[in-house]
């Protein structure tokens, strides 16, 4: 696996994918500039070295040249983040792309404008990757939350760098990660899988079934298996198509010999609302007219034990509605134990949009061992997908 660290940079123009794909509010001002700062060590290296860096993202899902989806927007805020000068030129292929990349001197950094700006880029056009690949000497690519997706800037570029190409440090720890819990992770290796369905997360219960020794279910999908053994879950979130899949995966895990952990009580509500009327019940034994909305205390003491023995840990999923403050406290006592785990030496993933966001809300970023910039190209890394972005590198 090449990495940043088999080059160096001196008077190389390096041609970097960078995600900054950051959340602007009306006033164009980033709100989350978690992607930007990841991006920092591997830009900062290549400067040290004595190379350049021409930066291309993509941002939001434009309709064409949209002036509200221009890169131009987060100029400054990549200035403050790296502490070094950014140039931008609003175009990322032809004359005026290759002229202000032509005069990059090292130490300098350019950001090219929007590649979607360009329908090639999603459509994985070769003409236009080859149009990006004379901005450069080497390719590198740091964007793992689009390296799931064959576009021109992800993948099909890394074609005219057959020699010179790597992955930058946050996709190298991407995939490190990933691979600490699926391949080659201390046991005992738990998987936290919450959320709301199964069946968005069939295909990674079955990838890792081999890799892990303990499986919590939590979240909304907890109902479907419940069900399917015959518990009452009254109003809970079911996906009734499911259920004989799920008494499947149970059949599965036995074979494998994973220990499946499914709440045993949850906090019930009379309504999907913040000031619902709340009960404390058995989770296969909720009133007609009530549905669980977050594990339940035994539920959480039971988890948390779990925990507490595993050496490796995958969090992937609330395990309830954390979003509504009086249904978070199960997911925040999750984040208390995987913290104190991680502080006892165990290593701790979160990846996958929902666990992320809660991760933030509740402040435990600094508390696990890594937490994944990428939501879809987290969750098809555990599927069992090589994913285009990182085979375009490895070939």
């Amino acid at each position: 696996m090449k990495t940043l660290n088999d080059f160096n940079f001196e008077n190389k123009k390096a041609l970097i994918r960078v995600d900054f794909n950051v959340p602007l509010n009306e006033n164009f001002e980033v709100t989350d500039a978690t992607r930007i700062v990841s991006a920092k060590p591997t830009i900062i290296k290549i400067l040290e070295d004595g190379g350049s860096c021409i930066l291309m993202s993509h941002l939001g899902r434009p309709k064409g040249v949209q002036d509200q989806f221009s890169l131009r927007h987060i100029v400054k805020n990549v200035e403050d983040i790296l502490g070094v000068e950014v140039k931008f030129v609003d175009a990322c292929i032809g004359e005026k792309a290759e002229t202000a990349a032509a005069k990059l001197q090292p130490g300098e950094i350019l950001l090219l404008e929007n590649l979607r700006f360009h329908k090639e880029e999603e459509a994985g056009d070769k003409a236009f990757a080859e149009k990006l690949s004379k901005l450069g000497d080497i390719y590198v690519n740091d964007a793992f939350g689009t390296a799931h997706r064959a576009h021109a800037s992800t993948t099909i570029v890394a074609e005219f760098f057959p020699n010179n190409k790597c992955f930058g440090y946050l996709l190298a720890q991407e995939i490190e990660s990933i691979n600490k819990v699926l391949k080659d992770g201390e046991k005992p290796v738990l998987a936290v899988l919450g959320g709301a369905k199964v069946s968005s997360k069939i295909t990674i219960i079955e990838n890792i079934l081999d890799a892990v020794d303990h499986l919590i279910i939590g979240g909304g999908m907890a109902f479907t298996f419940i069900k399917a053994q015959g518990g009452k879950i009254g109003n809970s979130i079911c996906e009734d198509d499911k259920q004989e899949l799920a008494l499947e995966i149970l059949k599965q895990a036995k074979a494998k010999n994973v220990q499946v952990h499914i709440p045993v009580d949850v906090i019930a509500a009379d309504a999907f609302s913040n000031d619902a009327n709340t009960q404390v019940v058995d989770i296969d034994a909720i009133p007609d007219g009530w549905e669980g909305v977050d594990a339940g205390p035994k539920s959480r003491k039971q988890f948390h034990d779990v925990v507490m023995e595993c050496k490796t840990i995958l969090w992937n999923g609330p395990l309830g509605v954390f979003e509504m403050e009086s249904f978070a406290g199960g997911t925040i006592e999750l984040g208390n134990s995987i913290a104190e785990a991680t502080k006892n030496g165990a290593f701790s993933l979160v990846g996958g949009g929902d666990s992320v966001a809660a991760v933030k809300q509740f402040g435990f970023e600094n508390k696990v061992s890594y937490v994944s910039t990428g939501g879809g190209a987290m969750l098809e890394s555990l599927e069992g997908i090589v994913l285009p972005g990182i085979a375009a590198i490895l070939e």
